[in-house]
């Protein structure tokens, strides 16, 4: 575990009325150089400057983080006027989808402008620099090529996972009834990419979504891990998937999506695992016995609203803050597949690829254990050739859930229409 850093100062106040940052869009007030996010709807939390971090990897990195996030809060010296979820400290999380390999992140801005039930403040860490905010860059043209995995390889490897999955086939061990499979796609712009010109993008075409850049991975997330608030918690828990046909219209592609038995299963295998896992710290949990239809541009989802009250004691003891919790359901049937640990396994076996932070949680948590925590789906890794941020490639991610009677040829459609969320803030269509 990385050594406790220097205690830190915390000021939290509302905005003034004349102060220009109050009615701001919350992504215009970033700047260019390592922007936070996590804004839904206009709403949420946007951050930059680093006051702390900590990069951690393998089994146990949530446990890890938890402990330096409570002992940094516990050494703070914290002055909160607006004491909403989301002030005072706050640290931006994106951690790694695999116990190895794959680095998990913690970040701790200088700066946080939050939006929440109408009341909009500023968080302040030390006595942190002003930091210009430039006019967004525009990547210009954008080239594409395969991955690790590209698409051919990605259609064997379903193909390999459904001869396994079906009865007929030469069988799982270990009993996996759907596993989940992604595959990457690499850009390359013309010019350095800027995050801000993806995340205002993504955020106009998909306002519903949870608009995420943490450490270089940027993207759009319909899917909540988790949302802790006090003792209350909810999932949007997502699996089955239909997209847009020639000739097809929305209406008919709802129906015939909840008329589907492989997507039902899909999505049971999602929501019953979770629930499972978060059963063991909840006083009352409810979900719902039938999914709904989520419409999004580019596909529509099966989804679950799962919501449940945490025992006192496990929300009192720091047992059930949201980083213990995300250990406990990370990773979830929707990313990894059913059962998990075998279907992870099987992942391992199939996939050919490192995920990093693609399909882990990722979002924030504050002083109090509560926060929000997305799946990083729809996204893309900004690097260049040392790692770092800036560049001018991007790594984009999709994946899909494969079970007894998937066509690869479908699921090869179905990850190609998961890229689109990037590939069009790219292009800015």
């Amino acid at each position: 575990m990385a050594p406790s850093p220097t205690p830190l100062t915390v000021r939290t106040s509302v905005l003034p009325d004349d102060d220009p940052r109050r009615t701001a869009p919350l992504l215009e007030l970033l700047p260019d150089e390592a922007p936070l996010s996590w804004v839904r709807d206009g709403a949420g939390l946007v951050g930059w400057g680093c006051a702390a971090r900590l990069t951690t990897s393998g089994p146990e990195r949530f446990a890890a983080a938890d402990e330096w996030w409570h002992a940094l809060c516990a050494a703070a010296d914290v002055r909160d006027e607006v004491r909403l979820p989301g002030s005072g400290p706050v640290a931006f999380t994106s951690f790694a989808f695999a116990d190895r390999p794959g680095d998990s992140v913690v970040v701790v801005p200088e700066v946080v402008v939050g939006c929440r039930d109408g009341v909009r403040w500023i968080t302040t860490v030390g006595d942190p620099a002003r930091q210009p905010v430039r006019p967004v860059r525009e990547p210009g043209a954008v080239r594409y090529e395969p991955g690790a995995v590209s698409a051919a390889d990605y259609r064997r490897s379903v193909a390999e996972a459904v001869r396994i999955l079906e009865p007929a086939g030469a069988g799982d061990p270990d009993g996996v009834r759907k596993v989940v499979l992604a595959h990457d796609l690499l850009a390359t712009a013309a010019e350095p990419l800027d995050a801000r010109y993806l995340l205002r993008n993504l955020a106009v075409r998909y306002p519903g979504c949870w608009t995420f850049a943490v450490d270089g991975l940027v993207g759009a997330t319909p899917e909540l891990l988790l949302e802790r608030t006090g003792r209350h918690v909810r999932s949007r828990v997502l699996a089955g998937t239909s997209w847009p046909r020639p000739g097809v219209g929305a209406d008919e592609l709802a129906s015939g999506l909840l008329a589907s038995v492989k997507d039902l299963s899909e999505h049971a295998f999602a929501a019953e695992s979770l629930a499972a896992e978060l059963r063991p710290f909840c006083a009352a949990l409810s979900v719902p016995e039938h999914p709904e239809v989520l419409r999004l541009r580019n596909v529509l989802h099966l989804a679950s609203h799962i919501t449940g009250e945490l025992h006192e004691h496990a929300a009192d003891n720091g047992v059930a803050a949201l980083l213990r919790l995300a250990a406990a359901v990370h990773p979830s049937a929707a990313v990894g597949g059913t059962p998990t640990p075998a279907a992870v396994r099987l992942i391992e076996r199939l996939e050919a690829m490192d995920r990093g932070r693609y399909s882990g949680p990722v979002g924030w948590v504050d002083g109090a254990g509560n926060g929000e925590l997305g799946i990083a789906l729809r996204c893309a890794q900004l690097e260049t050739a040392d790692g770092a941020t800036g560049g001018r490639r991007a790594r984009l991610f999709a994946g899909c859930g494969i079970v007894a009677g998937s066509d690869p040829d479908a699921e090869v459609l179905e990850a190609a229409a998961k890229l689109r969320p990037i590939r069009d803030a790219l292009a800015d269509d």
